[in-house]
């Protein structure tokens, strides 16, 4: 991987011509690169920010592996992909189990046996049945993410687990979010306090930086380079892979798609261990931020030392990072026509959450990058 050393080079105008210029240093980008050097063709790989890894950056702050813009945790039901992310290194068996602040309270999520015996102190399945049917009676599923969530999982659930959390995340009512959001959260009756159903899931021991690295070594990089404001790198290259913001690609020909952003604030603690989870939910509308992480619980950690970060939604606006896409019916309507302006591209294909407006995990982002890389490595 050579940093910037290509930069100089091209400025001077001693032109190296690639076959895949990779707009974004991230997950997406960095997969296909990996494909794309096995198979002999040259990359050119360039990101606004100073490292490559994307959201996926870790810093090493008193010996801990940082996630700098949130946690992440590598989790699939796909074998395959679980398969091809082993062979860039080697995951532990850390289990997401994070834990819900409400009034002084701690409730355990996902929402199971244990999340129903703290709020009702019922102690079998046939018991939370009844409960939660009971605090269901009366509602109807709909289309929000209210009216879903009322509807399946009641009034109790919704007020102190979900409502205040959700809207404080998307910086909407409930009543306007789409209940496709809270499908991504189980509804058990046993008691686990896995988040995740899927059969594979952990964290790259060491962190994920090495996984860029690895991806990325024998590519040219150019870091502190903004595409959009300079993309004159077009002509250094016969495809390109975009895995920026659509809408910002095209200029905003049909308006600004809309999406989260969010802040992050690290401190480092005086103590071995600060609140005994890597994640705790808070969901009470008067706590500004959504959750605590403790980073050094991730790889089980036995530092001096601890870093805490409290994650803060905002709205995204010009010179934040968008995080997440706010996938209303309105907001994809107009992602559509962005995407109708893409089919007419001969040479460029976008990529990611950005370039794709789309909510994906880590694992559809691989998969979806090993698909192209077939498709365009045949």
């Amino acid at each position: 991987m050579v940093i910037n050393d290509v930069k100089n080079m091209i400025i001077n105008d001693k032109h190296k011509f690639y076959d895949y210029l990779l707009v974004g240093a991230g997950l997406f980008n960095a997969i296909f690169a990996n494909e794309a050097t096995r198979k002999g063709k040259k990359c050119l790989v360039i990101d606004k920010r100073n490292h490559v890894g994307g959201n996926l950056y870790c810093d090493y702050i008193e010996g801990i592996n940082v996630h700098r813009y949130g946690p992440h945790i590598f989790h699939t039901t796909n074998e395959s992909v679980w398969k091809y992310m082993n062979k860039l290194c080697r995951f532990n068996h850390f289990i997401y189990s994070p834990l819900a602040f409400y009034k002084g309270e701690l409730y355990n999520l996902p929402f199971n046996m244990n999340t129903f015996c703290q709020l009702w102190k019922v102690k079998t399945p046939d018991e939370a049945l009844r409960k939660i049917k009971e605090q269901t009676q009366g509602f109807h599923d709909s289309e929000s993410l209210e009216g879903h969530a009322l509807s399946i999982a009641g009034k109790d659930i919704y007020e102190k687990l979900i409502k205040s959390y959700t809207e404080k995340q998307w910086g909407r009512d409930a009543k306007e979010l789409p209940a496709f959001i809270i499908q991504r959260i189980p509804l058990r009756f046993r008691f686990d306090n896995n988040y995740f159903d899927d059969p594979f899931q952990g964290i790259p021991v060491g962190g994920y930086n090495a996984i860029f690295e690895k991806c990325f070594e024998k590519c040219d990089v150019i870091l502190n380079w903004d595409f959009l404001e300079n993309p004159s790198l077009m002509r250094e290259a016969k495809t390109v892979i975009f895995t920026g913001m659509i809408d910002a690609y095209y200029g905003y020909r049909y308006g600004q798609l809309e999406y989260r952003s969010l802040h992050f604030e690290n401190e480092i603690l005086d103590t071995g261990n600060y609140q005994g989870n890597a994640a705790i939910n808070y969901t009470e509308k008067d706590v500004p931020f959504t959750r605590i992480i403790e980073h050094k619980h991730f790889e089980f950690g036995k530092q001096p030392k601890t870093v805490i970060t409290k994650e803060y939604p905002q709205t995204w606006e010009s010179g934040l990072e968008p995080y997440y896409p706010i996938n209303t019916a309105q907001n994809n309507d107009k992602y559509l026509k962005y995407k109708e302006l893409s089919y007419k591209e001969e040479n460029i294909f976008f990529a990611g959450r950005l370039g794709s407006y789309a909510y994906y995990n880590m694992d559809r982002i691989v998969y979806e990058a090993l698909q192209l890389s077939k498709q365009l490595l045949k």
